[in-house]
């Protein structure tokens, strides 16, 4: 059967969309399926392809799979991407909400910039030692809808991100679900930039959404930025993170801004 589907970009973290409120495709296919067209010299090549559902809770659901075809609660630059796909095709309105695996998120649209409030950021851990090939990181973690562990550095430009990365995502202090892995470098007293290890592409990408977010936040109690920070991504677009600070914490009022960009629309004929 022929799938209708949008090719969008947040950031370079690219998104295949697909309308599935009248179900174009079986829940247990859809893993196999994502495998099948993230595959960047078979298919159409993707971070991940985002299902758009029903939803009695918001004005529309989600249904995100990386490209291996795992599940991810959450995804900031899918989440921004989607936002505008759903105003695009007169879904929803372009103040909007998002049922996600991580909660309810909350999306306005301002044509190609998007503006997402994120749910609460939780497990905030600090100075965490991990050790790999015999050198030892401080790792500072938290949740912004999936873990992410950061990792500062004076030069982000000198690191290995895939090798690093790789390490870190799989050690035995972020087992068993395994952690998203962001290399932080301060440029500024509100600004910073970071590369990105990603479960699920078990790669680096040029960017992520939640791992911008939590790069912000983790900065900000190291008393390195204030807010509002501005995250430059690898794939060069600035990204604009807000929050709110209450006795210390930045624990509510998270907002992630930036562009999403609709690259192509088709038909899938062949999977």
């Amino acid at each position: 059967m022929a799938i209708q589907f949008t090719k969008m970009s947040g950031s370079g973290n690219d998104f295949i969309i697909i309308d599935n409120r009248v179900p174009v495709l079986d829940d247990e296919k859809k893993r196999d399926f994502v495998r099948r067209v993230c595959d960047r010299k078979m298919s159409i090549g993707a971070d991940g392809v985002i299902f758009v559902e029903n939803s009695d809770q918001a004005d529309i659901k989600w249904d995100f799979y990386n490209e291996d075809g795992s599940s991810a609660e959450m995804c900031g630059n899918g989440g921004r991407c989607v936002a505008r796909y759903a105003v695009e095709k007169k879904i929803a309105p372009a103040k909007l909400t998002l049922e996600t695996l991580a909660g309810i998120v909350g999306a306005e649209v301002n044509d190609a910039t998007v503006k997402v409030k994120l749910t609460a950021p939780e497990n905030l851990q600090q100075d965490i030692a991990v050790t790999l090939n015999g050198k030892q990181y401080q790792v500072d973690s938290l949740n912004t809808g999936v873990p992410h562990a950061i990792i500062y550095s004076d030069n982000v430009a000198d690191v290995n991100v895939k090798e690093a990365g790789h390490g870190v995502r799989f050690h035995e202090a972020f087992a068993p679900a395994g952690t998203n892995v962001d290399f932080v470098e301060k440029t500024g007293d509100h600004t910073l930039k970071i590369r990105t290890y990603e479960r699920g592409v078990e790669d680096e990408t040029l960017a992520c959404g939640t791992g911008v977010v939590a790069s912000a936040l983790l900065s900000y109690y190291k008393e390195m930025v204030q807010p509002p920070v501005e995250v430059e991504t690898q794939g060069g677009d600035i990204l604009k993170v807000d929050f709110e600070v209450t006795n210390g914490k930045a624990d509510s009022g998270v907002y992630l801004e930036g562009p999403a960009r609709i690259a192509f629309e088709g038909t899938l004929v062949e999977y």
